[in-house]
């Protein structure tokens, strides 16, 4: 009995040493951590570094943005030409597309074994700004889960009358889970990116002569590095708002009764 006792409480001071540590860390964050990396952020939002009307750095602030355009590297192959459609070349190619399943009102593709100059690469300036926002976006989503356990060890047990500070709690750890969902879809984003351009490149590799798809990766590009800046905009706005809810309320956060000796663990 006295052994299962001896457990027991070194099991309890290794609990309240990490109770007592995600306080210090939690509170940390919200005092200091939050307002300096919002900050850092809309630095990072307003950032210039264009040189000669070229893109220096992955910044957040150019002016035109046919700067962040990559070069398409795959050629058009040179058209065949028939010189005389009574040779029997016209049969052999309906055959050949019936064969092939094509049929006659569709244009088969060319088939693809590899790259006429290696590997085809991804957009260099961008893939350098994603790999700038990513940590951003895991900073976010960690900083969240350590605040969020914070107020959740606050919350006291369940009792009848004077819950209006409880749901201030709940409030404050609903809009923490919020933010982290927010956040994990920013990444699941930037793979979609990835996959949907790959899908593009691919495209351009069997059918060259398709202009519609070079200019679709264009596209695609333009509007990553614009969801981008929406990204690195949406992360410093979330710091300020978890920093100005939780500082207003941070009294009935933690102390959320009047009779807090009582009703806290």
């Amino acid at each position: 009995m006295n052994s299962l006792l001896k457990v027991d409480n070194e099991l309890n001071i290794k609990v309240d040493a990490f109770r007592q540590r995600i306080t210090g860390e939690a509170e940390n964050l919200v005092a200091s951590f939050f307002p300096n990396k919002l900050l850092e952020l809309d630095h990072f939002l307003k950032s210039v570094c264009v040189v000669g009307h070229r893109l220096q750095d992955p910044i957040l602030n150019i002016c035109e943005l046919k700067e962040i355009h990559s070069e398409i590297n795959l050629a058009v192959p040179d058209p065949i030409l028939l010189s005389n459609l009574h040779d029997g070349l016209e049969v052999n190619a309906k055959k050949r597309k019936m064969e092939d399943g094509t049929g006659e009102d569709k244009v088969a593709g060319t088939k693809v074994f590899i790259m006429p100059s290696g590997m085809m690469k991804s957009n260099a300036k961008l893939v350098d700004l994603i790999e700038k926002v990513k940590p951003e976006i895991r900073t976010l989503i960690e900083k969240c889960n350590t605040v969020k356990m914070w107020v959740q060890l606050l919350i006291p047990r369940i009792e009848d009358g004077n819950n209006f500070g409880v749901s201030i709690q709940e409030e404050t750890v609903a809009e923490l889970r919020t933010v982290e969902g927010e956040a994990a879809s920013y990444l699941d984003q930037i793979s979609g990116y990835y996959i949907t351009r790959a899908k593009l490149v691919s495209k351009i590799a069997k059918y060259p002569h398709v202009e519609d798809y070079r200019r679709t990766v264009t596209e695609i590009d333009e509007k990553k590095y614009i969801s981008l800046k929406v990204i690195v905009s949406e992360l410093r706005n979330q710091y300020v708002t978890l920093h100005d809810m939780i500082l207003k309320n941070i009294d009935k956060i933690k102390k959320p009764r009047s009779s807090n000796a009582e009703a806290l663990y």
